[in-house]
C-alpha cells in the first residue's frame, strides 16, 4: 500500500468484509487497528468512505432515521470484495514497514500463508536492520550523552529484540500451518 489512504481503504474493506457497520463503529474498530497514537478523525474517515462509495466498492444505506440523526450503514460490494482480495494479495515493502504492518497483520486470516510468511520475514529483516543500527549507535556513543536519551535507546533496542523474537516464533508457527 502506497499511502495512508490505501491503508485506510484496506482496513475499511477488511472490516466491512466481515459485516456491515456504521461510521462510528468503523472508527472505533479502526482505532484498535491503527493504535492510539495515530489520530483518525471523522474528517478523514468520511471522505474516504465517500470515495469508496463513488468507486462502488461499498454501499451506504440510511437506517434508523430519527428526528435527530440518520445512521448510515456501510456494506461491502462484490467490487469491494475483489478490491480487498487484490490489496490482500499484493505484498510490497510497505506491508512490513512500521506504518503498514499493523494494518496487514490485523487481516492475516484471509491472507494466504505464503503472503503471511513474506510479510513476517520482511518485517523481521527490517527490525533486525534497525536493531543492528541501534546496537552500533549505542556502542559508539560519545561520553556525556544525555542519560535519558541513552536509556530510551536501550529501551528501543529491547523492544525491537522482543518483536524480533515474536516474529521468529510466528514464522515458525506459519511453517507448521499448511
Amino acid at each position: 500500500m502506497r499511502s495512508r489512504a490505501d491503508s485506510l481503504e484496506f482496513a475499511l474493506l477488511g472490516l466491512l468484509s466481515d459485516s456491515a457497520l456504521h461510521g462510528y463503529e468503523l472508527r472505533k474498530r479502526l482505532m484498535t487497528i491503527f493504535g492510539p497514537f495515530r489520530a483518525l478523525s471523522f474528517s478523514v474517515l468520511y471522505p474516504q468512505l465517500k470515495r469508496m462509495v463513488i468507486a462502488q466498492s461499498i454501499e451506504a444505506k440510511e437506517v434508523g432515521v430519527t428526528s435527530r440523526r440518520t445512521r448510515i450503514v456501510y456494506t461491502i460490494t462484490e467490487k469491494g470484495l475483489k478490491r480487498f482480495a487484490e490489496l490482500n494479495g499484493s505484498v510490497t515493502a510497505e506491508a512490513w514497514e512500521d506504518e503498514g504492518f499493523g494494518v496487514r497483520f490485523a487481516f492475516f486470516s484471509p491472507t494466504t500463508m505464503n503472503n503471511r510468511v513474506r510479510i513476517l520475514e520482511g518485517r523481521l529483516r527490517r527490525l533486525q536492520d534497525k536493531a543492528e543500527a541501534l546496537r552500533i549507535d549505542l556502542q559508539a556513543q560519545p561520553l556525556g550523552i544525555d542519560k535519558y536519551l541513552e536509556e530510551w535507546r536501550r529501551f528501543s533496542l529491547e523492544s525491537l529484540e522482543r518483536e524480533i523474537s515474536w516474529l521468529e516464533t510466528m514464522i515458525k508457527s506459519e511453517g507448521k500451518v499448511k
